[in-house]
């Protein structure tokens, strides 16, 4: 077999084959490569462990790397069945470093803390086993924040992940380092999780594609398997097709999780062409002067509805009537219920508390303070925001906001303490722009929105309806063939020194 970059050259799904070769490759490509015995696992896996070998040391986005000599055993057996016509699935030989927000059996599970430096895990999550079955082949873990809290990928056991087109900035979070992983193309794909736009913000500030599912799409053991929360899994890529064909593998019912989705996931596989002639769009903008942003942030995203408008799509300006300050209220009261639900055993052995950072320590106190009726009538809000973006939604098929608020800021700065002239009162009020995604339970993509002057990227999520996560691929999909904002602009790490 050959790493010839003309291996895929006929292939229009190959990206970037033509000039990268292998790591060129998005994922689809790289499957379809692979299954076609264009090129071997031995082969990827070659690739990308010199590329982590090359570029990983400048931005620390993959952690906990496995043995070299254990994962080119992995790939030589995956190799093995190939030869045999015997794919496991989709992913058969694909290299994927999985956030350390998951379980893989036999590697570390720190979650970014200290308290848990030395843990092992002892199995693996219902994502991980799917994602074994489909043929991956796991090589670590991506980097995070403590706990996945903020969207500033830094903690005291890995240190922090930088961007992946200036090692100055920050990655953003919290699935920061699977942004950086994917968009120096040291692995194909990534899964991330998000609660406050740990999809969207990091995929903005590296210019990627990230995806939001809706509740129950892939699903997730928690300890309450009733009470929907506010993170979900998703992913990360350099192409919605390449995210689809990663969610085929993810999502799918679970009877660990009673609300999880039933419907086929087979279907985000599929072609993503669709025509949208005609399509209604509203662009919620700073939603009416209410968010804050740093100048340019917005000139940047506005610059990108046109790319919409040629696809046939109506984009006008509106947004629900709602009073925007008390769905932030109400998600700061559920972050911090939900948040001292997960962490208080922690918190209450003061050994432990003494590890967690201030912003964890902040969340649990302040959700340890809440009553039961404070949280009921948070729910309610939520709830009613739920409904009024229902309601609205009848008039368009998509929405439109930013993802984030400030372009990509000093990695040593823990979070933004001021936006456009504004006070941020918290150390996630700058990320508010996702919370109102996160509060209605709706699926959402970011698109790169393009580059200001500076060179500093950013982006805007594609809001779908219920289940409508193909239906942001799908879009997205078309948009990237309009701007091909990934290809034409490559982080200069890229290109060898």
């Amino acid at each position: 077999m050959s790493t010839d970059p003309s291996i895929a050259a006929a292939d229009p799904a190959a990206g970037e084959a033509s000039e990268d070769g292998i790591l060129g490759l998005g994922l689809v490509a790289l499957s379809a490569a692979i299954h076609a015995r264009h090129v071997s696992c031995v082969e990827v896996m070659t690739a990308c462990l010199d590329q982590i070998d090359r570029v990983n040391p400048a931005v620390n986005a993959i952690v906990a790397l496995r043995d070299r000599a254990d994962l080119f055993a992995a790939a030589e057996e995956r190799d093995e069945q190939a030869a045999r016509g015997d794919f496991a699935g989709p992913l058969h030989g694909i290299p994927l470093a999985v956030k350390d927000i998951d379980a893989v059996k036999g590697l570390p599970f720190t979650l970014g803390s200290p308290i848990f430096r030395d843990r092992i895990a002892a199995a693996d999550s219902i994502m991980v086993k799917r994602l074994r079955r489909a043929g991956t082949i796991i090589t670590g873990k991506t980097n995070m924040p403590e706990f996945g809290l903020g969207s500033q990928t830094f903690n005291p056991v890995y240190g922090a992940t930088r961007n992946a087109y200036d090692p100055s900035k920050t990655s953003g979070g919290s699935s920061g380092g699977a942004a950086v992983a994917v968009a120096l193309r040291m692995q194909a794909v990534a899964d991330g999780s998000d609660h406050a736009g740990s999809l969207r913000n990091p995929p903005a500030f590296n210019n990627l594609f990230g995806l939001r599912t809706g509740y129950g799409r892939i699903p997730i053991e928690t300890k309450d398997a009733f009470t929907p929360g506010l993170g979900v899994a998703g992913g990360i890529g350099r192409s919605p097709a390449d995210i689809g064909l990663l969610l085929s593998v993810q999502a799918g019912y679970d009877a660990r999780v009673p609300y999880s989705n039933t419907q086929d996931p087979g279907i985000f596989a599929e072609d993503l062409k669709r025509d949208f002639t005609g399509a209604r769009i509203a662009w919620f903008d700073d939603l009416g002067g209410y968010l804050p942003f740093e100048p340019g942030v917005l000139d940047l995203d506005r610059s990108a509805l046109p790319a919409f408008e040629a696809l046939g799509a109506k984009v006008e300006w509106d947004r629900p009537r709602f009073d925007m300050g008390k769905v932030w209220r109400d998600w700061l009261t559920l972050r911090a219920w939900m948040t001292a639900s997960n962490l208080r055993p922690l918190y209450d052995e003061p050994a432990y508390r003494a590890l967690l950072k201030p912003e964890a320590v902040w969340e649990v106190e302040r959700g340890l303070a809440l009553s039961a009726d404070q949280v009921s009538a948070a729910q309610e809000g939520r709830t009613a925001w739920y409904e009024a973006v229902r309601r609205f939604r009848e008039r368009y098929d998509f929405l439109l906001m930013p993802s984030a608020q400030v372009f990509p800021f000093d990695v040593e700065e823990r979070w933004p303490k001021s936006v456009g002239g504004r006070a941020m009162d918290t150390y996630h009020r700058w990320m508010e722009a996702t919370i109102p995604v996160t509060m209605s339970g709706l699926p959402a993509l970011n698109v790169p929105a393009g580059f200001d002057p500076a060179g500093r990227p950013s982006g805007i999520q594609i809001v779908g309806p219920n289940n409508g996560e193909r239906d942001c691929l799908q879009l997205g999909a078309a948009y990237d063939a309009a701007t091909r904002w990934v290809t034409r602009r490559k982080p200069a790490l890229l290109t060898p020194s």
